[in-house]
């Protein structure tokens, strides 16, 4: 059986450990591979391939970086529909679902293909008699990404384009059970001419984690997975003295007011709840109907998750199974955790009879209704296909809902009404909102990232934000005396 290994200083390498680790096809249950887990030894020969690029790069032209960038997304979009094949066989999302992410990583590229502007500094003449101060910002050196396995393409892009148009080196390590797309990254990168060493990739564990956290040659630490370790990452690399932004887990809310579209809200409540088989941070899996919509509502919900077909993402299905054995376990044991606090199982996903191998690890979708706030299917981030339905009597009961709950990451409200939507934009403790848009999930230019237990650290991914994390700021404040020129040229002046 094949071993998928990592790729360092511009080429696939086995790496000195021999720990090992599987990869299978979620819609089989079948192991497709092998992959390297990598040890402390493989993380220090990444970083320091890392460290010697870096040198080189930050002195790279802008101009450099750019046509590199540009080169880049044309590979990748000449090949999306190869990435989303990798990504269906290894994560289990439907092909269509795969297309999307890969979609939403290329926004990221083409945003990090206008790095000179994002770069631009300032500048004041003047400022003293005969004295000018400027600000610029420089990378910061070697740069680390600890990637999910739920968008095993789209959060590399988050991070990885924006790093590398700063002029920093990355080391990238994705998540284990779904390498692959990273490894195809990475060799794209180089293809488009990106110099050797300036994005290596190192699969592995907890171990190849904590060895990027503490080595004392990586600047900054780029995650995002649970809120527990998130924490995690944000403590350790804090103490080691890492610059940390660490996206974690979420329980988004969606709030649907009594003059709602219903049929629009149903529509986005099974879109937002089931896709990619809830395997999303961004997954609706709370639905707060304010009464007296809730009957309707979950009739209608109800309706639209009996016509979807779950199955293998290959087949044309609507969605595809979780992503290993154990994760399907762990959310059917909060199937039967609702159930038993007395939960009102509308939709029992555990019956679904799936359109592919009996091996795969299927769960179809489910609906709850009458959840409260002290149950676990609605306190703890499920990640899965469980949508919770709780019902509140006013606007205020539900904000304050939403307000109360440990995470921060996104919402949404559906509604007609003008000034409730600007209200609850206000009033919301959540750091991305969406009115009539379930999964608000902002463009490359904008920033992604959440509040309270969905984020550690300050600064969000991509966007304004990712620039700011991946440079620090410098400041320089000059005296020239009037200089002489000299010389003639008449060619037109051009970049290199």
């Amino acid at each position: 059986m094949s071993v998928i290994g990592h790729y360092v200083d511009g080429k696939p390498t086995a790496g000195e450990s021999e720990r090992r680790g599987d990869v299978f096809d979620p819609a089989t249950g079948r192991r497709s591979a092998r992959v390297a887990l990598a040890g402390a030894a493989d993380v220090a020969g990444a970083v320091e391939a890392a460290e010697r690029a870096a040198r080189a790069w930050r002195d790279a032209s802008l101009a450099r970086r750019t046509a590199v960038l540009f080169a880049f997304r044309e590979l990748v979009h000449a090949r999306r529909d190869r990435l989303a094949e990798v990504i269906t066989a290894e994560h289990g999302k439907v092909l269509a679902d795969a297309a999307g992410e890969v979609q939403r990583g290329l926004e990221v590229i083409e945003y990090a293909c206008g790095i000179p502007s994002a770069l631009r500094g300032g500048f004041s003449e003047n400022v003293s008699t005969e004295v000018d101060s400027y600000s610029l910002r420089q990378p910061l050196g070697v740069v680390a990404v600890i990637s999910p396995f739920n968008f095993p393409v789209m959060v590399p892009l988050w991070f990885v384009p924006v790093a590398v148009a700063c002029g920093n080196a990355v080391v990238l390590k994705p998540s284990e059970k779904d390498p692959s797309a990273a490894l195809l990254l990475a060799e794209w990168f180089t293809e488009a001419g990106l110099p050797d060493g300036v994005l290596n990739v190192v699969n592995g564990d907890k171990e190849a984690v904590d060895a990027l956290l503490d080595h004392p040659g990586v600047r900054a630490v780029s995650f995002v997975g649970s809120t527990p370790v998130a924490r995690y990452v944000h403590q350790r690399g804090a103490l080691a003295g890492k610059r940390v932004q660490a996206l974690g887990g979420a329980k988004n809310h969606m709030v649907v007011l009594p003059d709602a579209d219903l049929d629009l809200a149903a529509d986005a409540a099974v879109n937002a709840g089931f896709g990619s088989a809830g395997e999303r941070c961004m997954a609706v899996s709370a639905l707060v109907a304010v009464e007296p919509v809730a009957d309707a509502l979950v009739e209608r919900i109800a309706e639209r998750i009996g016509r979807l077909r779950t199955g293998d993402g290959r087949r044309g299905c609507d969605m595809g199974p979780l992503v290993t054995a154990a994760h399907a376990e762990r959310v059917r044991s909060y199937v039967e955790s609702g159930i038993a606090a007395g939960a009102v199982p509308v939709v029992d996903g555990r019956d679904v009879t799936p359109d592919g191998e009996p091996g795969g690890f299927w769960l179809g979708p489910t609906l709850f209704d009458h959840v409260t706030p002290d149950m676990s299917i609605y306190a703890d981030e499920i990640f899965g296909p469980v949508l919770s339905v709780l019902r509140v009597g006013s606007y205020d009961e539900a904000v304050e809902l939403v307000n109360a709950n440990p995470y921060g990451n996104g919402t949404a409200i559906f509604t007609n009404d003008g000034g409730a939507a600007r209200r609850y934009q206000h009033e919301v403790e959540v750091g991305m909102v969406g009115i009539n848009v379930p999964i608000p999930v902002p463009m490359a230019y904008y920033s992604f990232g959440g509040w309270k237990a969905s984020l550690f650290g300050d600064l969000h991914a991509h966007g304004a934000d990712g620039v700011a994390f991946f440079t620090r700021g410098k400041v320089v404040t000059s005296r020239w005396l009037d200089p002489r020129h000299g010389g003639v040229n008449l060619g037109f002046p051009t970049q290199t």
